[in-house]
């Protein structure tokens, strides 16, 4: 397995050599790179300039190394990543739920890649996905045939509507849990700092959709249905605000992932008085909105929107 240490490189070098070492491997055939930090946004850069020809597989997710195998593949022999499974059907989101597998922030990766890393089993995983294709009846909602403009709207109009409506009630109860029950479960103080971080960094990241990202998504539609050309927006390339957002949406899915561990899954305790049974219910929902929120602008979205922006770019 050959290995490329970009830590040793400056960083103005590091993405072109990646793309000078791509583009000297043969089909089926990869290399490993070697990071200090997360190279996601190189993932989006090679989507963007290359297309789907690579898989990219977490070997080591930090927090001090991260290493990415990328394998060079035609479309057709691509794995699909649970991201894309549940994109083109979002029933499949019940089944990674029900196995504690992340579909959104982690969705970059197969299937099986995630059991090995829980240590789930994988064919108990692949006979519920069987089930679910031969019933073909009970689709839900199909956003990946939706257009992008809509799916922005949709976006802002239910989950940042259901975040923002949330938020308060949420603080409210989880600050006051912790200072009722804090010293015999010392469990929920964590709790309600690590929600804290998830309200704050969503109440940051949300603006910052609905005023730069989706108007720009907006007009590279309206430029694609019109047969217009846009210019070059201030950031350059819609590649730099998704890079952006995804680091966000991971540090808001990773704070709520602690407190998934701390609530053992939402289940209260049996003293637990009305207000922290309600908090950890209303925590259950809000997990589960979130998850397909993340899963609607990572996994389809914001992957469609770099391809839109190479159409239509001046």
């Amino acid at each position: 397995m050959e290995t490329l240490d970009v830590t040793k490189l400056e960083p103005r070098l590091k993405h072109p050599t990646i793309f000078e070492k791509f583009a000297e491997v043969e089909q089926g055939d990869y290399f490993v790179i070697h990071n200090d930090h997360d190279p996601k946004p190189l993932y989006y850069q090679m989507l963007a300039e290359l297309g789907e020809v690579f898989t990219w597989e977490y070997l080591l997710s930090g927090p001090e190394i991260w290493e990415v195998k990328i394998t060079r593949v035609t479309k057709e022999e691509k794995v699909a990543t649970m991201g894309e499974m549940v994109a083109e059907d979002f029933r499949k989101a019940e089944v990674f739920r029900k196995y504690g597998l992340d579909f959104c922030c982690g969705g970059k990766i197969t299937v099986q890649k995630a059991c090995e890393k829980k240590g789930i089993d994988y064919k108990a995983v692949e006979r519920d996905l069987e089930v679910l294709n031969k019933n073909t009846g009970s689709r839900n909602e199909n956003f990946n045939e939706w257009e992008l403009d809509f799916l922005c709207d949709f976006i802002v109009n239910n989950h940042h509507k259901y975040v923002s409506d949330s938020l308060p009630m949420l603080l409210e109860y989880s600050a006051k849990v912790a200072r009722v029950h804090g010293e015999a479960h010392p469990e929920t103080i964590d709790i309600a700092h690590f929600f804290k971080n998830v309200a704050e960094e969503l109440m940051s990241h949300m603006p910052k959709e609905e005023n730069v990202l989706f108007p720009y998504i907006k007009q590279l539609v309206t430029a694609k249905k019109s047969g217009t050309k846009v210019q070059r927006p201030a950031f350059g390339s819609i590649v730099n605000p998704i890079n952006t957002m995804e680091a966000e949406h991971l540090a808001a899915g990773d704070d709520l992932e602690r407190v998934h561990e701390l609530s053992d899954n939402y289940q209260p305790p049996a003293s637990a008085c009305n207000t922290y049974r309600v908090l950890y219910a209303k925590l259950a929902e809000f997990e589960k909105d979130l998850h397909q929120h993340i899963h609607l602008e990572n996994n389809i979205l914001f992957k469609k929107a770099i391809e839109l922006e190479k159409e239509v770019m001046a």
